[in-house]
């Protein structure tokens, strides 16, 4: 298994994971173990920026319905 190592942590962060751990009953290494694990589990596999749009075209039966300007916009231009 792999370790972390952590440099420049703030005593007030130290202090509250060392709270936190004490409330869950759980040594400080195992409290920031699950805390990491949790956060991991958040980040989807793919990136999102992956992601393909797909464009679903439903036909309204119309022959001269498009996506010109005058179709999609009133008649003030907005």
């Amino acid at each position: 298994m792999k370790s972390l190592h952590i440099r420049d942590l703030r005593d007030e962060t130290l202090s509250g994971l060392k709270r936190r751990a004490a409330r869950h009953r759980r040594s400080l290494q195992k409290e920031v173990q699950l805390l990491l694990e949790d956060a991991a589990r958040m980040v989807p596999e793919s990136d999102p920026a992956d992601a393909q749009l797909k464009l679903h075209v439903v036909h309204s039966g119309k022959k001269d319905a498009g996506f010109g300007r005058d179709a999609i916009y009133d008649d003030d231009g907005r």
